[in-house]
């Protein structure tokens, strides 16, 4: 009894494999390109000058900075739990 379910098994997996090889290449039909156009569009600018623009003020730096030697400071430290003892020679 076991030789003919896996018989049938595999015939259905295989059958599977089959049809999704099927329908993918059935639903994989390239559609016609649509015609280019072309548009030619005209802009004018016009710029004024002001007298003086303030500066931004200074960036505060950030709690946590980027080095190269330093580490990743992005994550946290990791603490593994402590390992589990045994009686010895109790495995």
């Amino acid at each position: 009894m076991g030789r003919i379910a896996r018989r049938v098994a595999a015939l259905a997996g295989g059958a599977a494999v089959v049809t999704m090889v099927g329908l993918t290449a059935s639903c994989a039909k390239e559609e016609p390109k649509a015609p280019e156009t072309s548009t030619t569009t005209t802009t004018t600018t016009t710029t004024t000058t002001s007298a003086a623009t303030p500066a931004p003020p200074p960036v505060a730096p950030t709690e946590k900075s980027i080095n190269p030697t330093g580490g990743n400071l992005f994550t946290p430290p990791v603490k593994a739990p402590p390992p589990a003892t045994a009686v010895p020679g109790d495995n």
